[in-house]
Protein backbone atom coordinates (compact mmCIF):
# COMPACT_ATOMS: atom_id res chain seq x y z
CA UNK A 1 0.00 0.00 0.00
CA UNK A 2 1.27 3.32 -0.70
CA UNK A 3 2.01 6.49 1.31
CA UNK A 4 -0.93 9.13 1.97
CA UNK A 5 -0.26 12.43 1.90
CA UNK A 6 -1.70 15.36 0.50
CA UNK A 7 -1.82 15.90 -2.81
CA UNK A 8 -0.68 19.32 -2.69
CA UNK A 9 1.95 18.92 -0.73
CA UNK A 10 5.63 19.24 -2.44
CA UNK A 11 7.18 15.74 -1.20
CA UNK A 12 3.70 14.49 -3.31
CA UNK A 13 4.95 15.55 -6.95
CA UNK A 14 8.81 14.42 -6.02
CA UNK A 15 7.77 11.33 -4.69
CA UNK A 16 5.51 10.06 -7.52
CA UNK A 17 9.03 10.99 -9.69
CA UNK A 18 10.80 8.60 -7.54
CA UNK A 19 7.99 5.83 -8.24
CA UNK A 20 7.04 5.86 -4.60
CA UNK A 21 3.64 4.97 -4.37
CA UNK A 22 1.46 7.73 -3.37
CA UNK A 23 -2.22 7.63 -2.47
CA UNK A 24 -5.12 10.34 -2.48
CA UNK A 25 -7.85 10.45 0.01
CA UNK A 26 -10.38 9.12 -2.08
CA UNK A 27 -8.42 6.03 -2.64
CA UNK A 28 -7.14 5.57 1.05
CA UNK A 29 -11.30 5.76 2.18
CA UNK A 30 -12.13 3.07 -0.27
CA UNK A 31 -9.88 0.70 1.10
CA UNK A 32 -10.94 -0.72 4.49
CA UNK A 33 -8.43 -1.31 6.16
CA UNK A 34 -6.43 0.76 8.94
CA UNK A 35 -3.63 3.12 8.20
CA UNK A 36 -0.65 3.09 10.03
CA UNK A 37 -0.93 6.34 11.90
CA UNK A 38 2.94 7.89 12.11
CA UNK A 39 3.59 11.45 12.85
CA UNK A 40 6.74 13.51 11.81
CA UNK A 41 7.85 16.30 13.91
CA UNK A 42 9.83 18.30 12.35
CA UNK A 43 12.52 20.42 13.79
CA UNK A 44 14.83 21.18 10.75
CA UNK A 45 15.07 24.54 9.25
CA UNK A 46 14.32 23.01 5.63
CA UNK A 47 10.68 21.66 6.55
CA UNK A 48 10.49 20.55 2.71
CA UNK A 49 13.66 18.75 2.39
CA UNK A 50 13.06 16.84 5.42
CA UNK A 51 9.10 15.86 4.35
CA UNK A 52 10.85 14.79 1.74
CA UNK A 53 13.40 12.46 3.29
CA UNK A 54 11.16 11.08 5.73
CA UNK A 55 8.19 10.43 3.37
CA UNK A 56 10.30 8.52 1.15
CA UNK A 57 11.43 5.96 3.66
CA UNK A 58 8.34 5.84 4.80
CA UNK A 59 6.56 5.30 2.04
CA UNK A 60 8.32 2.13 0.77
CA UNK A 61 6.29 -0.34 2.98
CA UNK A 62 3.42 -2.50 1.49
CA UNK A 63 1.47 -1.47 4.34
CA UNK A 64 -1.24 1.79 4.09
CA UNK A 65 0.10 4.97 6.40
CA UNK A 66 -0.61 8.16 7.15
CA UNK A 67 1.83 10.82 7.89
CA UNK A 68 0.78 13.92 9.67
CA UNK A 69 3.05 16.98 10.41
CA UNK A 70 3.54 18.52 13.62
CA UNK A 71 5.61 21.06 14.28
CA UNK A 72 6.77 23.16 17.83
CA UNK A 73 3.88 25.64 18.62
CA UNK A 74 6.45 28.42 20.41
CA UNK A 75 8.93 28.32 18.02
CA UNK A 76 9.04 30.14 14.16
CA UNK A 77 10.02 29.09 11.28
CA UNK A 78 12.96 30.97 9.62
CA UNK A 79 13.01 28.88 6.32
CA UNK A 80 10.13 27.64 5.63
CA UNK A 81 7.23 29.90 4.39
CA UNK A 82 3.77 30.57 7.10
CA UNK A 83 2.05 29.15 4.63
CA UNK A 84 2.74 25.71 3.43
CA UNK A 85 3.30 25.19 7.66
CA UNK A 86 -0.46 26.40 8.15
CA UNK A 87 -1.32 24.31 4.70
CA UNK A 88 0.30 20.83 6.07
CA UNK A 89 1.10 21.40 9.75
CA UNK A 90 -0.64 20.92 13.06
CA UNK A 91 1.44 22.53 16.14
CA UNK A 92 1.67 19.42 18.56
CA UNK A 93 -0.81 21.18 21.09
CA UNK A 94 -3.66 20.88 18.16
CA UNK A 95 -2.86 16.95 17.86
CA UNK A 96 -2.01 16.07 21.76
CA UNK A 97 -5.00 14.11 21.67
CA UNK A 98 -4.94 11.95 19.02
CA UNK A 99 -2.57 8.50 19.15
CA UNK A 100 -0.18 7.34 16.83
CA UNK A 101 1.58 4.10 15.74
CA UNK A 102 4.72 5.31 15.24
CA UNK A 103 6.42 9.16 16.19
CA UNK A 104 9.64 10.41 14.57
CA UNK A 105 11.43 13.33 16.15
CA UNK A 106 13.96 14.58 13.73
CA UNK A 107 17.31 16.55 14.45
CA UNK A 108 17.47 20.37 14.39
CA UNK A 109 20.21 22.87 14.53
CA UNK A 110 20.36 23.47 18.03
CA UNK A 111 22.57 20.82 19.13
CA UNK A 112 25.80 22.56 20.61
CA UNK A 113 23.64 24.44 22.72
CA UNK A 114 22.46 23.13 26.60
CA UNK A 115 18.88 21.56 26.38
CA UNK A 116 17.55 24.01 28.55
CA UNK A 117 18.69 26.92 26.40
CA UNK A 118 16.84 26.05 23.73
CA UNK A 119 14.32 28.20 23.07
CA UNK A 120 11.29 25.38 23.23
CA UNK A 121 13.04 22.96 26.10
CA UNK A 122 10.12 23.09 27.86
CA UNK A 123 7.82 22.19 25.13
CA UNK A 124 9.86 19.78 23.82
CA UNK A 125 10.28 17.90 27.40
CA UNK A 126 5.78 17.75 27.48
CA UNK A 127 6.05 16.20 23.80
CA UNK A 128 9.00 13.37 25.08
CA UNK A 129 6.48 12.53 28.20
CA UNK A 130 3.24 12.84 25.62
CA UNK A 131 4.80 10.15 23.67
CA UNK A 132 4.64 7.39 26.48
CA UNK A 133 1.24 7.73 26.44
CA UNK A 134 -0.02 8.74 23.06
CA UNK A 135 2.73 7.04 20.69
CA UNK A 136 3.51 2.91 20.21
CA UNK A 137 6.88 3.51 18.86
CA UNK A 138 8.98 6.38 18.48
CA UNK A 139 11.88 6.85 16.09
CA UNK A 140 14.01 9.59 17.02
CA UNK A 141 16.82 11.38 15.39
CA UNK A 142 20.00 13.21 15.82
CA UNK A 143 19.25 16.04 18.14
CA UNK A 144 16.14 14.53 18.84
CA UNK A 145 17.89 11.32 19.93
CA UNK A 146 20.41 13.06 21.72
CA UNK A 147 17.34 15.13 23.71
CA UNK A 148 15.49 12.21 24.22
CA UNK A 149 18.00 10.04 25.60
CA UNK A 150 18.67 12.84 28.27
CA UNK A 151 15.51 13.43 29.13
CA UNK A 152 14.63 9.67 30.00
CA UNK A 153 17.85 8.73 31.17
CA UNK A 154 19.88 11.38 31.23
CA UNK A 155 22.58 10.20 29.50
CA UNK A 156 24.86 13.12 28.33
CA UNK A 157 25.81 14.88 24.93
CA UNK A 158 29.39 15.92 24.55
CA UNK A 159 30.89 18.78 22.17
CA UNK A 160 33.04 17.28 19.80
CA UNK A 161 36.69 18.97 19.14
CA UNK A 162 35.58 19.28 15.36
CA UNK A 163 32.54 18.17 13.45
CA UNK A 164 31.90 14.87 12.90
CA UNK A 165 31.25 15.12 9.06
CA UNK A 166 31.29 12.20 6.26
CA UNK A 167 30.25 8.87 5.08
CA UNK A 168 31.46 6.03 7.72
CA UNK A 169 31.73 2.41 8.28
CA UNK A 170 29.10 1.14 10.46
CA UNK A 171 28.44 -1.96 12.91
CA UNK A 172 25.97 -4.49 12.72
CA UNK A 173 26.31 -5.58 16.65
CA UNK A 174 22.70 -6.98 17.02
CA UNK A 175 22.34 -8.90 13.69
CA UNK A 176 18.84 -10.60 16.09
CA UNK A 177 17.32 -7.50 15.98
CA UNK A 178 14.21 -7.06 14.04
CA UNK A 179 15.33 -3.33 12.73
CA UNK A 180 18.67 -4.82 11.54
CA UNK A 181 16.78 -7.57 9.87
CA UNK A 182 18.85 -7.77 6.40
CA UNK A 183 21.48 -5.56 7.22
CA UNK A 184 24.81 -6.59 6.83
CA UNK A 185 27.97 -7.20 9.07
CA UNK A 186 29.26 -4.07 8.06
CA UNK A 187 27.62 -0.71 5.84
CA UNK A 188 27.86 2.88 5.36
CA UNK A 189 25.97 6.12 6.94
CA UNK A 190 26.24 9.81 6.66
CA UNK A 191 27.14 11.66 10.22
CA UNK A 192 26.69 15.29 10.56
CA UNK A 193 26.91 16.30 13.90
CA UNK A 194 29.21 18.32 16.87
CA UNK A 195 28.27 16.49 19.68
CA UNK A 196 27.96 13.10 20.92
CA UNK A 197 26.76 10.73 22.86
CA UNK A 198 28.94 8.10 24.02
CA UNK A 199 29.05 3.76 24.89
CA UNK A 200 30.07 4.19 28.24
CA UNK A 201 27.25 6.02 29.50
CA UNK A 202 24.29 4.22 27.42
CA UNK A 203 26.19 1.01 29.07
CA UNK A 204 24.99 2.20 32.58
CA UNK A 205 21.62 1.83 31.66
CA UNK A 206 20.36 -1.58 31.75
CA UNK A 207 17.20 -0.84 29.69
CA UNK A 208 19.63 0.41 26.48
CA UNK A 209 21.14 -1.51 23.71
CA UNK A 210 23.30 -0.12 21.25
CA UNK A 211 22.91 -1.81 17.92
CA UNK A 212 24.43 0.20 15.43
CA UNK A 213 27.84 1.93 16.06
CA UNK A 214 31.58 3.03 14.23
CA UNK A 215 34.98 3.12 14.94
CA UNK A 216 35.25 6.69 13.76
CA UNK A 217 32.22 7.99 14.98
CA UNK A 218 30.95 6.21 17.68
CA UNK A 219 27.57 4.89 18.94
CA UNK A 220 25.28 5.36 16.21
CA UNK A 221 21.74 3.34 16.75
CA UNK A 222 20.11 2.64 20.60
CA UNK A 223 17.00 0.59 21.21
CA UNK A 224 15.07 0.94 24.27
CA UNK A 225 12.29 -2.08 24.53
CA UNK A 226 10.78 -1.10 27.43
CA UNK A 227 9.84 2.25 26.22
CA UNK A 228 9.77 0.86 22.37
CA UNK A 229 11.77 3.60 21.52
CA UNK A 230 14.80 3.77 18.93
CA UNK A 231 17.31 6.45 19.16
CA UNK A 232 20.07 6.85 16.03
CA UNK A 233 22.24 10.22 16.21
CA UNK A 234 23.18 9.62 12.38
CA UNK A 235 21.70 10.73 9.18
CA UNK A 236 20.43 7.16 7.32
CA UNK A 237 17.88 9.40 5.71
CA UNK A 238 20.01 12.27 3.81
CA UNK A 239 19.80 12.45 -0.03
CA UNK A 240 22.48 11.96 -1.80
CA UNK A 241 23.55 15.38 -1.70
CA UNK A 242 22.66 16.48 1.53
CA UNK A 243 25.99 16.40 3.01
CA UNK A 244 27.53 18.17 -0.15
CA UNK A 245 24.53 20.99 0.24
CA UNK A 246 26.10 21.30 4.02
CA UNK A 247 29.60 22.17 3.16
CA UNK A 248 28.98 24.23 -0.28
CA UNK A 249 26.61 26.24 2.76
CA UNK A 250 29.59 27.01 4.83
CA UNK A 251 31.80 27.42 1.90
CA UNK A 252 30.13 30.15 0.97
CA UNK A 253 29.45 31.61 4.76
CA UNK A 254 33.03 31.59 5.12
CA UNK A 255 32.54 28.84 8.33
CA UNK A 256 35.31 26.84 8.66
CA UNK A 257 34.71 23.62 7.25
CA UNK A 258 36.54 20.38 6.89
CA UNK A 259 35.49 18.14 3.17
CA UNK A 260 33.18 15.30 4.64
CA UNK A 261 35.20 12.21 5.00
CA UNK A 262 34.69 8.67 2.18
CA UNK A 263 32.16 10.84 0.38
CA UNK A 264 33.40 13.24 -3.00
CA UNK A 265 34.79 10.48 -5.61
CA UNK A 266 38.55 10.68 -5.44
CA UNK A 267 37.91 14.06 -2.42
CA UNK A 268 37.39 16.18 -5.28
CA UNK A 269 34.06 18.40 -4.73
CA UNK A 270 33.48 18.92 -8.04
CA UNK A 271 32.22 15.21 -8.47
CA UNK A 272 29.01 14.27 -8.09
CA UNK A 273 28.94 12.19 -4.63
CA UNK A 274 27.38 8.38 -5.13
CA UNK A 275 24.64 7.35 -2.43
CA UNK A 276 26.00 3.73 -0.35
CA UNK A 277 23.45 3.96 2.63
CA UNK A 278 19.88 3.81 0.79
CA UNK A 279 19.25 0.68 0.70
CA UNK A 280 20.11 0.22 4.39
CA UNK A 281 18.28 3.12 5.17
CA UNK A 282 15.04 1.74 3.46
CA UNK A 283 15.69 -1.77 5.68
CA UNK A 284 15.94 0.24 8.78
CA UNK A 285 12.92 2.01 8.38
CA UNK A 286 10.99 -0.64 6.74
CA UNK A 287 12.09 -3.01 9.58
CA UNK A 288 10.38 -0.28 12.13
CA UNK A 289 7.57 0.18 10.33
CA UNK A 290 6.55 -3.85 10.27
CA UNK A 291 7.70 -4.03 14.38
CA UNK A 292 5.42 -1.30 14.44
CA UNK A 293 2.18 -3.66 12.55
CA UNK A 294 2.92 -6.75 14.16
CA UNK A 295 2.41 -4.93 17.52
CA UNK A 296 0.96 -2.07 17.37
CA UNK A 297 -2.81 -1.88 18.64
CA UNK A 298 -5.52 -2.45 16.08
CA UNK A 299 -7.67 0.25 17.99
CA UNK A 300 -5.80 3.09 18.51
CA UNK A 301 -7.35 4.47 21.83
CA UNK A 302 -5.31 1.33 23.10
CA UNK A 303 -2.77 3.15 22.52
CA UNK A 304 -0.52 3.40 25.51
CA UNK A 305 -2.71 1.66 27.88
CA UNK A 306 -2.21 -1.86 29.11
CA UNK A 307 -2.96 -4.82 27.15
Amino acid sequence: MPIKIPDTLPAFETLVKEGVRVMTETVAIRQDIRPLQIGLLNLMPNKIKTEVQMARLVGATPLQVELSLVRIGGHKAKNTSEDHLLAFYDTWEEIKHRKFDGFIITGAPVETLDYQDVTYWEEMKKILDWTTTNVHSTLNVCWGAMAAIWHFHRVPKYTLREKAFGVYWHHNRKPSSVYLNGFSDDFQIPVSRWTEVRADDIRKVPELEILMDSDETGVCLVQEKAGNRLYIFNHVEYDSTSLADEYFRDVDAGVPIKMPSNYFPHNDPENTPQNRWRSHAHLLFGNWINEIYQTTHFDLEKIGTQG
